[in-house]
């Protein structure tokens, strides 16, 4: 799958300085501008790195001040990465607080359904939908510092008291649970129990899960930091070309 062009570090897109732009080089500027991404070679292999920062930003514009990741920016980028050749593989990087969860868990899904090899790395906190982000790669690492915050679906704004909205509910969290232990070890039994724990959160359910702890319950597959996760990502690529 590698290109044969000379690509090196100087611009955004890793262009050869000696060649000339051909259009797609500038398109993909403008996305690497609006979404933090960038595509670096490592070891011979052309990776792409796509970061998932602040709020995942779904139907409704969040605050000015608020860091968010918009879904319209991320999701054409993941049919980009798939469909372009000179890409062998993605890393996903995470520190987000969570945000929309029908936009999180489209995104979670594109990149579970991806033939590119994938490697995730939660840095910081990958809470909320962040969890489904995590496990959706074909390995996931955490940092050990790191956490993720697993609770049941909330909704903001007006909610009407009826049973509808309950089933509403439930039918959404089994959703999450279906997806989350499809793509990882965890069972979905303890996914519930870790969801709707009492006595961890301050004025909520749910269980936060330090680095070593999501890798023992099975939601993460390994500890490990950026040099781990691209190793591995690298050693998936040449599996792959075998």
């Amino acid at each position: 799958m590698n290109s044969d062009k000379d690509f090196t570090t100087t611009s955004p897109f890793i262009q050869n300085e000696n060649e000339e732009s051909d259009g797609d080089f500038s398109t993909e500027n403008e996305r690497i501008v609006q979404s933090g991404s960038v595509t670096v070679e490592t070891k011979g292999k052309i990776i792409h790195c796509l970061t998932v920062i602040g709020q995942v930003e779904g139907h409704f514009i969040l605050p000015a001040q608020n860091k968010t990741t918009k879904y319209e920016h991320v999701i054409p980028q993941l049919v980009a990465i798939e469909q372009d050749d000179r890409i062998d593989g993605l890393i996903i990087i995470l520190n987000t607080v969570g945000g929309d969860i029908e936009a999180g868990l489209a995104i979670a899904e594109l990149i579970s359904g991806m033939k590119t090899p994938t490697v995730s790395l939660v840095l910081g906190g990958g809470h909320s939908i962040g969890v489904p982000l995590a496990v959706s790669a074909k390995r996931s690492f955490i940092a050990p510092s790191a956490t993720m915050t697993i609770h049941p679906v909330r909704m903001n704004g007006l909610v009407l008291g009826v049973p509808q909205t309950l089933s509403y509910f439930d039918r959404m969290q089994e959703r999450i649970v279906r997806f989350v232990t499809d793509n990882s070890s965890i069972s979905a039994d303890r996914f519930r129990q870790l969801m709707t724990a009492t006595g961890e959160l301050v004025l909520d359910v749910g269980t936060v899960l330090d680095g070593e702890s999501a890798v023992r319950e099975g939601l993460i597959d390994e500890l490990g930091g950026l040099s781990n996760a691209l190793e591995c990502l690298v050693r998936m690529i040449e599996k792959g070309s075998e």
